[in-house]
């Protein structure tokens, strides 16, 4: 890639061009039409745009991108804007252009031998699932945000989810990829081999990378054998120690039967129940935390609902689980896992929240909980501890919600502290400040302190020789460079 210094941008000469690659539904340019992709899901950052384009293909972006690198436009690439960090969301400049990719929304093909799926950026994750489903297959990934996320994003924050502690992050799923690069070159790398070591592997790259390296377009994504038994049991622990042991109970006799493992606190659940429509909780009185555990399998009379209860009956016998239901049906299922996927929307109806998406080694989750919800408890008297997430991996979503007599914006000013209270705990037991949604715009000033010399150069000497002028999704992820 060779580095040619832009030219000043004309924005009306600029915005005439764009439209003649993409047409008019290609360009949104009125403050109405642009509004909703100038603001993430979470209400929390409010940009402007100069414009937001919506390319249909790789060859209509490839265009775009190397019409706005010449003209030195930042571009911020946007997919279902699920972002809990900011990480899609443009500055207050008004320079700046969304990319968003949710014309490229094609499947591409399904292969059953290779048991693979090919999509487009735009599909979202809830489409490419119910593709695999109905091809006998299964894509392995669930996130609360499934049927809005795109499957682009999800690549670019590599998304984990609750299917990570058998199946792995986003990363871990994809075998081959294409991107637009930021001078408007296209990364061809869309192989399905398993095995390929000729040199870097560059599709990695992308992975986790934000959008400050290029554009993910197309991905060859890895699919599994659908399960032919499924079992849902919600338990009632003491505490984190206790979701710990039951794990452990579980992973010690069958560890690839676990497809999830999912803690819940009891503040969270109470929420959840009060402000979600539904919710309902299938136990006798509420309990001080909860397990969501999935068992799942391909293999047909495998007697799952067998092993589930042995091992539930034998929890409850040494007092580690104090109560438990299973699912009966589908729908029962869904009305267990209903319970967890709202903690999210049920923290955002009770007030404003600071979100700590983090991760520990599992065997220090309880640790970090009890630790954690301490501190913050001693920052501000009367903070809601709501922390819940994915135990089985030791990612751990610990959301705090405001006081009941704390003004939000008051509560908010406090975010920086709440994060950092929570941070020193968090690397205190060698974890990471950002699990599974990523950096954004949010906790870059992070990224100094934790990831920090050799490690933080190499990330400055990779987006610097990628994109030389800093046009790909300024301002997220790295924190600003020191003066030379």
């Amino acid at each position: 890639m060779t580095a040619v210094s832009p030219t000043p941008t004309d924005p009306a000469r600029l915005l005439e061009e764009l439209g003649r690659i993409l047409g008019p539904t290609g360009v949104l340019t009125a403050a109405r039409d642009m509004d909703p992709f100038c603001t993430d899901w979470r209400n929390l950052y409010h940009g402007r745009a100069c414009a937001v384009l919506r390319p249909a293909d790789t060859h209509e972006l490839s265009a775009v991108v190397r019409l706005c690198a010449a003209h030195g436009v930042p571009m911020v690439p946007q997919g279902g804007n699920t972002s809990m960090v900011g990480g899609a969301t443009p500055d207050d400049s008004g320079r700046e252009i969304v990319i968003c990719m949710s014309r490229m929304n094609r499947i591409r093909g399904i292969d059953p031998h290779e048991m693979t799926m090919e999509v487009e950026a735009g599909v979202p994750l809830k489409v490419a699932q119910d593709a695999a489903r109905e091809a006998g297959m299964m894509l392995p990934l669930s996130i609360s945000s499934e049927g809005s996320a795109q499957m682009g994003g999800i690549l670019a924050t590599n998304a984990g989810g609750n299917n990570t502690v058998r199946y792995g992050n986003a990363r871990e799923l994809l075998l081959g990829l294409e991107a637009v690069l930021p001078d408007g070159e296209v990364f061809h790398g869309l192989r399905r081999l398993r095995k390929d070591n000729t040199g870097y592997a560059l599709r990695q790259l992308f992975v986790g990378s934000e959008g400050t390296l290029g554009f993910i377009t197309r991905a060859i994504i890895q699919l599994q054998p659908a399960p032919k038994e499924v079992e849902v049991a919600l338990c009632a622990v003491e505490d984190a120690q206790g979701a710990l042991a039951l794990f452990s109970a579980f992973r010690a006799l069958d560890p690839a039967l676990i497809q999830a493992f999912e803690y819940m606190s009891g503040t969270g659940m109470a929420l959840v129940n009060e402000l979600i429509a539904g919710a309902s909780l299938p136990l006798e009185q509420p309990a001080p935390a909860y397990v969501l555990v999935e068992l799942a399998t391909p293999r047909p009379g495998t007697d799952l609902r067998a092993f589930m209860e042995g091992v539930l009956a034998d929890a409850m016998e040494k007092g580690i689980v104090t109560d438990a239901v299973m699912g009966e049906s589908e729908t029962q299922r869904a009305n267990l896992w209903k319970l967890r996927e709202e903690h999210a929307e049920a923290q955002k109806r009770a007030g404003a929240s600071v979100k700590n998406d983090v991760s520990v080694p599992v065997a220090r989750v309880p640790e970090l909980i009890a630790r954690a919800t301490q501190a913050c408890m001693d920052l501000i008297p009367g903070i809601r501890p709501a922390p819940f997430g994915h135990l089985g991996d030791g990612n751990i979503h610990f959301n705090v919600v405001q006081p009941v007599d704390m003004p939000a914006d008051a509560f908010l000013a406090r975010s920086h502290d709440i994060m950092d209270a929570v941070a020193d705990i968090v690397r205190d037991l060698d974890g990471s400040f950002s699990a599974e949604h990523g950096v954004g715009q949010l906790k870059p000033y992070m990224m100094a302190e934790w990831r920090g010399g050799a490690e933080l150069a190499t990330m400055r000497r990779i987006k610097e020789a990628l994109d030389p002028h800093g046009l790909m999704n300024p301002g997220k992820i790295f924190p600003p460079a020191a003066p030379r």
